[in-house]
């Protein structure tokens, strides 16, 4: 999936304006799954979620990953967003703003009781 042709989120919620665009779908699963690509700094098996056209991801949480159950077990939907900082703030966070890649910031909240990712790509 080109995620450069995504679809740009604009939603008003709350009387504040949210702007983000869709990037994966992040499906937790303890099965091996074609194409597995580990990822040992983060503890994880993912797939790559630009092999379809809908962003779906596979994810397979290694036994001493460091995250919350709510993120190894429940889907998640991941969006970038322009600014992460202020795109968290007041909000639930869940795992705190921190780069898995290069140029990448995330981090995620509980949003009705279901982990969100916010991405934020360097300019």
């Amino acid at each position: 999936m080109n995620t450069a042709n995504a679809k740009t989120h604009n939603r008003v919620a709350g009387g504040i304006r949210y702007s983000m665009k869709f990037n994966h779908l992040g499906i937790p699963t303890t099965e091996r799954f074609e194409g597995e690509i580990d990822l040992p700094h983060l503890k994880m098996t993912v797939s790559d979620h630009e092999n379809n056209p809908y962003g779906i991801q596979w994810q397979r949480y290694w036994a001493d990953a460091p995250y919350p159950e709510l993120v190894k077990t429940i889907p998640h939907v991941a969006f970038e967003v322009d600014d992460l900082l202020a795109e968290i703030k007041g909000k639930k966070v869940i795992i705190a703003p921190n780069s898995p890649s290069k140029g990448l910031m995330v981090a995620f909240i509980e949003v009705n009781g279901a982990p969100v990712e916010l991405m934020e790509y360097a300019k």
